[in-house]
């Protein structure tokens, strides 16, 4: 049996997160709508406006995206599609990496740096507060400190709701939560790759929003004959599909982006909100990797 879950416009659960409120768990991810590298305008800039107004048609009330995306155009984009923005909708952004050209990111992490990211995209976004700033990279030439202060100042003065980090172990996690509440953690995380299942635990234990980098990356198990591709066809839907329903049931924490250039495959994505996993798939992909 064939079910067509592409444009199921069914939303996911929600959170509840730190500082900043309750989202649905399935949101967007911006890094696409940008050029090859995610370097410099994307191909068609009419298709990306298009691609992120429909994802909010569909129930996305939370956006991730970055400064360093484009550099500056996800951000652009995002403000022409959709401000003044619909109530209830939060977009999160990113600053610590300096873009030198496609597929070139620099760690910065000086204060100064960061603050003055911060001020470009709240006037990127043409917002007077951010709802979330995530630290893109801790910079190892810089200290930790440094860098936590800087965005422990910024929330305090109302330039940011809510603040997270990026790539990190529990030990910085920790640490950064001795100066900010840590609303987010985004680390890598899907069905084969799950080296960060010790953040993911840390984030579930504290009401941490865990959001999955490359959450449909699947490799092997998405080939024909591997487990992904055998679950999904048995359910009727995409392997993208049911590697995102497998993230939304692994934790109640787990906030996956996925992100796309293509209206087509956005609704595929989240279309996976209207997948049911029964257990023993669940635990076929649990042991899969």
């Amino acid at each position: 049996m064939n079910h067509d879950n592409s444009a199921n416009t069914q939303v996911s659960a929600t959170i509840d997160l730190l500082d900043l409120g309750t989202v649905h768990r399935l949101g967007f991810g911006a890094m696409r709508i940008v050029g090859d590298g995610v370097w410099g305008e994307p191909a068609d800039r009419d298709a990306a406006i298009a691609v992120v107004r429909r994802a909010v048609e569909l129930g996305v009330d939370f956006i991730d995206t970055a400064d360093s995306y484009g550099p500056n155009i996800s951000e652009e984009i995002l403000a022409e599609a959709l401000h003044p923005y619909k109530d209830g909708l939060k977009i999160a952004t990113k600053v610590g990496f300096a873009r030198t050209g496609p597929d070139v990111w620099v760690p910065v992490g000086r204060a100064e740096y960061l603050r003055q990211q911060t001020e470009l995209s709240l006037r990127k976004l043409k917002v007077d507060s951010l709802d979330l700033l995530q630290l893109h990279r801790i910079d190892p030439k810089v200290d930790q400190e440094e860098q936590f202060t800087v965005l422990r100042e910024l929330q305090q003065e109302g330039k940011v709701k809510a603040l997270g980090l990026s790539q990190v172990s529990v030990a910085q996690l920790e640490e950064a939560g001795k100066y900010f509440t840590v609303s987010t953690v985004q680390n890598r995380y899907n069905l084969t790759d799950r080296s960060s299942e010790d953040v993911l635990n840390y984030a579930e234990q504290n009401g941490i929003g865990f959001i999955p980098w490359a959450p449909i990356s699947a490799g092997e198990l998405a080939r024909p004959g591997g487990a992904l591709a055998e679950a999904a066809k048995r359910l009727g839907a995409t392997t993208s599909q049911v590697a995102l329903v497998w993230l939304l049931r692994r934790s109640p924490v787990m906030m996956p982006i996925p992100g796309t250039s293509s209206v087509k495959h956005l609704e595929e994505n989240l279309g996976a909100a209207g997948v049911v996993l029964d257990d023993a798939t669940y635990a076929e992909l649990e042991a899969a990797h």
